[in-house]
């Protein structure tokens, strides 16, 4: 089965209770087999609101990539996300970062993930969980990767 990275974030309602909860419902999908600390980051895109809370996970899974974009779609609602502006506060955040080997550039779905050599916030987690990424994470300025700060209680 594929391995997917998917990146979690969340900075409304209890954004630490959030992220553990979608770690856990993503067993719901396959196997979680490796997850990252939390991290505490500043908003990208949209400045004004709460920090965030982020992660990211392993998911061996046996959904194609559409159909596990539209589960964790599903448990995105589920927690509680409602649509506000591109950017903005969430209740909760799910995407797909890498589905094994997968490049994909369709519409409504980009593998890997359009803009995750520009996220702090993803590259750190991730990188945490397959060290692939350890390159592209220390090719981010030094005071982009400072400011992904793990949280110390876990």
């Amino acid at each position: 089965m594929p391995l997917a990275a998917i990146g979690i974030g969340s900075n409304a309602g209890d954004p630490v209770a959030n992220v553990r909860g979608a770690i856990a419902r993503l067993a719901e999908l396959g196997t979680v087999v490796a997850r990252s600390p939390l991290y505490r980051t500043e908003p990208w895109g949209v400045h004004g609101q709460e920090p965030f809370v982020n992660a990211a996970a392993s998911l061996d899974t046996a959904l194609e990539p559409h159909a596990l974009l539209v589960a964790l779609k599903r448990i995105e609602v589920e927690a509680g996300r409602v649509t506000t502006f591109r950017w903005g506060p969430r209740v909760l955040d799910l995407d797909i970062l890498t589905y094994g080997e997968l490049r994909l550039d369709e519409p409504d779905l980009v593998i890997p993930h359009a803009r995750l050599h520009e996220r702090a916030f993803a590259l750190v987690p991730l990188a945490e969980i397959d060290p692939r990424f350890t390159e592209l994470r220390d090719a981010l300025p030094p005071g982009e990767r400072a400011a992904v700060v793990e949280l110390a209680t876990q």
